[in-house]
């Protein structure tokens, strides 16, 4: 039995189990596909923190940026826990050897939150949508990616176990006690259980949810959300999703803020801007959106930036627009849309980020909601979280070990594997989840209303009926992606049906929930609501 069981390996699973194997913990990091491929890599703006290193900052400032992004909803003690880790985080990535991208530094600055050393106050830093100040540390457009490839060579060095290519089926839970979780191993076509005193969800958010509308990965499904709603935990916020304003249109792929930060403009079809390109994400992505529905398209130019700058500090978007644009960057704007981007509600945690009704059980990342982005997560503030809260929970994890459980039988789901395998059936999940993706997009998207979210409600209902005539057109039992697949399939609909009974519930627009039908903020709804499963069903409170 390991000490801590942590289900993925993103940006908040490594940081956690670094943490915990430095303090001599037995650590076990199981994760869906390989281990450097989490959706963390495919963060590029940069990661928060009040260095202050290009104009004067303060872990005050950051603080007030953060809660007026979130409307009301966050709680400021966690707010405050995760801004002043911001200067402490980047100083410990710095010792993991996360190549940031350099400036010089500046020799009158006298502005900084806390003691620096050189190599900190040589941190280069960027202006994101709704920041006040340059506050994002960045390493070119690849800082998720150099955060995760560093933080997993440390972990290497410091002994941690991995178990690649495990999918997550469902935690292991007895008497509202989780301890540990069975998985189905991709290769061995096998049911692989890991036992641990405690288990530390980091399984990433449920974007693709709207599959095909989203720059998450397609294996972002929320597997660790709707396996933590099914063992008794509450979820939270699910009704907040973010939708980033500049995604390549038709392909989603995303195109960093941090462009927009450097001075890259919106404009229209008469090549006229239109909006404040650097306020809060919901904002700007409303009056995109409010265009491309009236029938007019939208363009990112990056023309504006110097040529330099944008070889040197954004290459990646770069290559990605001349690939699957078609567009040189350098000599025309960017075709964009909004597209689903992250998050905010998941699995609902305490101040020490232990799930509410599941002991033993703690989350950390964009699968849960430690209330620090509330209503819109404002941009850089998320790969803070992973990694500043991925340590925190690792370290109140170890504190807060339970005994362990007594001998028993351990439930085996041995039989719903069976189940799918065993089911005839000529429904196909693949055509339905473009559909629903596609009704997602429309109908609980950035602008929304109870007519449209009734019928996504009822679509859903339609799927999950469904399920008994699903069946696998691989039956093997090694290398099965269809399996795969099929899992998060399920997993997107739990969600899919959360979400959308909480937006239902929300009568009022704030933030990233934008109701036509309710298009004032209300002080009665400054409050969160919470998703349970009763008797199989969801339920919200």
């Amino acid at each position: 039995m390991f000490d801590l069981l942590i289900i993925g390996s993103g940006g908040a699973g490594l940081s956690a189990a670094l943490e915990a194997a430095t303090a001599g913990a037995r650590v076990a990091v199981a994760c869906k596909s390989m281990p450097t491929q989490a959706q963390t890599c495919m963060a590029q703006g940069g990661i928060n923190a009040a260095l202050g290193n290009v104009e004067p900052d303060s872990i005050e400032e950051h603080i007030a940026d953060t809660l007026r992004s979130a409307h009301g909803l966050a709680d400021e003690t966690m707010v405050r826990t995760l801004c002043e880790a911001g200067p402490q985080t980047i100083e410990w990535l710095d010792r993991m050897l996360v190549p940031f991208s350099r400036i010089q530094p500046n020799k009158n600055s006298t502005h900084s939150p806390l003691p620096t050393t050189h190599s900190l106050q040589t941190i280069a830093q960027r202006r994101l949508g709704g920041a006040s100040h340059p506050r994002a540390c960045f390493a070119q457009d690849f800082t998720g990616l150099k955060i995760l490839q560093s933080l997993y060579d440390r972990c290497l060095e410091a002994g941690v176990t991995f178990y690649p290519e495990h999918t997550l089926i469902d935690l292991i839970s007895a008497d509202g006690r989780v301890f540990g979780a069975h998985f189905w191993h991709f290769a061995e076509g096998k049911i692989h259980t890991l036992q641990a005193q405690a288990t530390l969800l980091a399984t990433g958010g449920f974007g693709d949810l709207y599959h095909g509308h989203s720059t998450n990965a397609y294996g972002a499904s929320g597997d660790g959300v709707a396996a933590a709603l099914r063992a008794g935990a509450a979820l939270s916020d699910m009704e907040y999703v973010q939708f980033h304003p500049t995604a390549m249109a038709g392909s989603a792929l995303l195109i960093s803020e941090g462009a927009r930060g450097a001075g890259a403009i919106l404009i229209d079809e008469k090549g006229e801007r239109f909006t404040d390109e650097l306020g809060p994400r919901d904002q700007v992505a409303r009056a995109i959106f409010q265009k491309i529905d009236a029938g007019e398209k939208v363009f990112l130019d990056l023309r504006p930036i110097p040529r330099k700058t944008l070889e040197e500090l954004m290459p990646q978007e770069l290559h990605l627009a001349r690939l699957h644009a078609h567009i040189d960057p350098l000599e025309e704007p960017i075709p964009i849309q909004p597209a689903v981007h992250y998050s905010m509600g998941g699995i609902d945690v305490d101040r020490r980020l232990a799930a509410r009704g599941l002991e033993g059980l703690w989350a950390a990342g964009e699968c849960s909601n430690a209330h620090v982005h509330g209503a819109n997560r404002l941009g850089g503030n998320s790969l803070l979280e992973i990694v500043a809260f991925g340590r925190l929970a690792a370290r109140n994890a170890l504190a807060n070990l339970p005994t362990p459980p007594t001998a028993g039988k351990i439930p085996d789901p041995e039989s719903r594997i069976e189940a799918i395998f065993a089911r005839n059936g000529k429904f196909n999940p693949y055509h339905k989840r473009k559909i629903l993706g596609k009704r997602l997009y429309h109908d609980l998207g950035i602008i929304r209303e109870e007519p449209g979210m009734r019928s996504v409600l009822e679509y859903v209902a339609e799927l999950k009926e469904k399920l008994s005539q699903t069946a696998l057109q691989d039956r093997a039992r090694r290398f099965n992606r269809a399996l795969i697949e099929y899992l998060e399939y399920e997993s997107s609909l739990l969600l899919a049906d959360a979400a959308t009974r909480a937006a239902l519930l929300r009568r009022e627009s704030r933030g990233a929930h934008w109701r036509s039908d309710y298009p004032e903020e209300s002080k009665e709804w400054e409050k969160h609501i919470q998703v349970k499963m009763n008797d199989g069903e969801v339920k919200t409170c």
